[in-house]
């Protein structure tokens, strides 16, 4: 907010937006919240001159800095409904920390910090930014109904600004609301006057009516509150004696209760319900209670791209009756929720977009944001986790798996039907819930909003846990002509683990994907696992690795792997993870060409012998930029029942800092996704060497890709056909190695070059649908006949 400086200024062409006999602006003020100032907060009042109502539906109050810079931008406040005729509306912006009086009920809300001595108003027909920075330009600006500059701003009408503005001075227009497009001659300083489309000045509409009894609702409503976007348009008021009955209390983690109003109103973008946020204060109140709540509208956002919770924080509550009964909870199920996922902004935010409940999914559950909600039923899609959470689907039709998930199979449809369920009962154990067990009978409880899943049941009441039996999937054996090649990432192992956490995972190689031949392991860590020093050997972690795999009853692996640069390679700081290739000595061996190390290269060369690796074990390309701060791909010359085959294990970099898939920014940036295509293009590059080389070279490319089957890193990867996706040749419903917000979904691939024709390829599910895993990775097998692998 504060005050601006004084400026020298000569006479410049005025902007003229033609005078208006309808809609213009009335009343400016910037010194809300500031020294000496009364009202709390900035604002910008709107008449009509005319005789019908002026639909403001679509426009904008913007505001540019007095005397812009090269950087200035007009900032954009959006407008809904209309004025009347004769009547004012009311935009709130801006609030300081000085003050003591609210306005009264904004009809719009932004928080624009006006300056309370020099800018410039602009209002708009539409909602998209202005450009122009000088008179001239905005005169010439169609889109511009009416425009006030004071102070000394340097875009203004007429003659010159208005003068007198202040941190206790608004500048307004006569009564009249007459126009003449010059801001000087219509505009005078006084008193700040603010009124609201219902006549409300402060002290009569000032958030809620103070002027009534203690047991006295105020005039504000939880819809009211709530708005039709996904923003509150009293945010950063108080509002006042806000009835509700109290429907969930959480006392622990984020502190505080919902309350639902249980008259609603009948527009069905508003909630009815919001969350009261009582800080490290558990809360007094019961389920049940009818109470009046007074304190402050905020928006909470879990995390920088996600999508917020509307607030009222520093609460004051009167209770005025226990034991009522509760607003009847809205049911989710395949008829209620919309079958489109969200509303896009061309990657830029959604908060200002009216919602759509009856269009997307994501517009439905926010016009519900707090209230409660029920379901019946369901089937589970995501397996309890540590922290008390499961996910289930309420459109048991919807892409349903071969076991009882829901798989994600493209971007634009990322499964309406699913819904995360977290108990607010901290007395009872939440269930060990699998992929597919039912949450029979209903659950209900308020709906609410997270970083990690999004919209999510806040349970008071849980469905009974069906356990329906899910099993870990064991493999069969190779056949003695077959070479078996698997992967599995074994989630940041290292030498001072439990040696249950050992036990396990060995089990899954010699028991669930029966001792293949080949074994690559993504995440072994260095022998001290995240002690950041300097440690890059794993011989520790590989020894009790194997020596678990040969006790429960597999073969005495042998290993070969590349030592990293110290904390170059991503994961875990001081963990050092890298991939690492097992192998069965007695049906496989490796090449070994000596001299590969952390930062050099191996490349394909011919030579008498045949097509071979200058370095195997290798890396690929180890210094390039593609593999910054990530695993960097490990290649290996194998051999087995005389015919030679190479293999590349990976571990592409992770999606850590994409936009979650239920955040406010849409289409969300995928940012992470541009180095794995260049990583994709890397190994792309390397196999067409390969194949340069020898173009019936056997070579099997495999690992955590760390996205999906249908992303433009696999399509990299793929180019010119010279790698084949193994993950396409199984039936849709079995396409996932990973769960994750309850969507089944492809991370870890295998794929083989052209001259790999006869092969069976299967994905082990052994963890990623279970509440009890070992790792969060399903590992995957293929068997290679290399006998009937054809030449091309």
């Amino acid at each position: 907010m504060g005050a601006a400086g004084a400026f020298a200024f000569t006479a410049l062409p005025a902007a003229s937006a033609t005078p208006s006999a309808s809609a213009v602006i009335a009343e400016v003020y910037g010194g809300g919240g500031n020294s000496g100032a009364t009202l709390t907060r900035d604002f910008v009042e709107l008449g009509n001159a005319g005789s019908a109502a002026y639909d403001l539906s679509g426009y904008s109050v913007q505001y540019l800095p007095g005397t812009p810079s090269s950087g200035s931008t007009w900032q954009v406040t959006a407008l809904t409904g209309s004025v009347a005729p004769g009547a004012r509306y009311l935009v709130g912006e801006g609030t300081g920390s000085g003050g003591t009086t609210a306005l009264p009920t904004t009809d719009a809300s932004g928080s624009i910090a006006m300056s309370a001595t020099s800018g410039t108003i602009a209002l708009v027909s539409g909602t998209t930014a202005l450009t122009c920075k000088t008179a001239a330009d905005c005169a010439a600006d169609t889109r511009i109904v009416d425009l006030t500059g004071y102070g000394t701003a340097v875009v203004r009408e007429g003659s010159g600004p208005a003068t007198g503005a202040s941190n206790t001075a608004a500048v307004a227009r006569a009564d009249s609301l007459a126009d003449t497009d010059d801001n000087a001659a219509d505009f005078t300083a006084g008193t700040p006057s603010p009124v609201n489309s219902a006549g409300q000045t402060p002290g009569s509409g000032d958030g809620g009516g103070d002027g009534g009894s203690p047991t006295d609702p105020g005039t504000v409503r939880v819809h009211d509150i709530q708005g039709t976007t996904r923003l509150s348009p009293y945010s950063g008021q108080t509002v006042t004696r806000v009835p509700g009955i109290v429907t969930g209390v959480r006392s622990s983690g984020s502190l505080g209760y919902w309350i639902q109003d249980p008259t609603p109103d009948t527009d069905p973008r508003t909630s009815e319900a919001v969350f009261v946020y009582t800080g490290s204060t558990k809360p007094t109140v019961s389920v049940g209670d009818s109470i009046l709540v007074t304190g402050k509208v905020s928006e909470y956002y879990p995390s920088s791209t996600s999508q917020s919770n509307t607030e009222i924080t520093g609460p004051t509550t009167t209770v005025l009756s226990s034991g009522n009964a509760l607003p009847d909870a809205v049911t989710l199920d395949a008829t209620s929720i919309p079958d489109a996922y969200i509303p896009t902004a061309s990657g830029g935010s959604i908060e200002s977009l009216a919602l759509q409940p009856t269009v997307y999914s994501q517009d439905f559950f926010e016009s519900l944001e707090g209230m409660r909600v029920t379901f019946a039923d369901a089937r589970v899609v995501g397996a309890s986790d540590a922290y008390g959470e499961l996910w289930v689907t309420v459109k048991p039709d919807e892409n349903a798996t071969a076991r009882g998930g829901t798989l994600y199979s493209s971007y634009d449809q990322p499964n309406t039907g699913r819904i995360e369920v977290m108990s607010l009962d901290t007395t009872s154990t939440f269930p060990a819930a699998n992929v597919g067990d039912e949450l029979s009978g209903t659950t209900t409880g308020p709906l609410d909003y997270s970083t990690y899943g999004g919209y999510n049941v806040q349970a008071t009441q849980l469905g009974t846990l069906v356990d329906n039996g899910l099993k870990q999937e064991v493999t069969r054996r190779q056949k003695k002509d077959e070479l078996a090649v698997a992967t599995y990432n074994v989630e940041n192992l290292d030498a001072l683990d439990t040696q249950e956490k050992f036990d396990r995972l060995a089990e899954g190689v010699a028991v669930n994907l029966n001792s293949p031949d080949i074994v690559a392991l993504e995440e072994i860590q260095d022998d001290n696992g995240a002690t950041n020093d300097g440690t890059v050997t794993a011989e520790g972690t590989l020894k009790r690795f194997t020596d678990a795999v040969r006790a429960a009853g597999g073969p005495v692996y042998k290993w070969r792997y590349i030592s990293p640069t110290n904390d170059q390679d991503g994961g875990e700081p001081g963990g050092n993870i890298r991939q690492v290739f097992l192998f069965n000595p007695k049906r496989v061996s490796f090449t070994d060409h000596p001299g590969g190390d952390a930062t050099t290269a191996t490349s394909v060369v011919k030579t008498r012998h045949g097509v071979e690796l200058t370095y195997s074990p290798g890396r690929i390309d180890p210094t390039n930029a593609a593999w910054e701060d990530s695993r960097k791909p490990l290649v290996g010359e194998f051999t087995f029942q005389g015919e030679q085959v190479f293999v590349i294990a990976n571990h592409f970099i992770s999606k850590g800092g994409d936009q979650p898939i239920h955040g406010r920014y849409q289409p969300p940036a995928r940012s992470s996704e541009t180095q794995r295509a260049a990583q994709a293009a890397e190994v792309n590059t390397f196999v067409k060497t390969l194949l340069a080389a020898d173009k019936n070279a056997k070579a099997v490319v495999l690992g955590d890709l760390n996205d999906y089957e249908f992303s433009q890193t696999v399509t990299t990867l793929t180019a010119d056909k010279v790698l084949k996706p193994l993950i396409t040749t199984l039936p849709a419903a079995e396409r996932y190695t990973y769960v994750y917000d309850g969507n089944s979904q492809t991370l870890d691939h295998i794929l083989t070059s052209p001259a790999v024709t006869s092969f069976n390829y299967d994905v082990v599910h052994i963890n990623a649908e279970f509440a009890d895993q070992a790792s969060d990775h399903d590992p995957q097998i293929v068997r290679i006949d290399l006998s009937k692998c054809g030449r091309h």
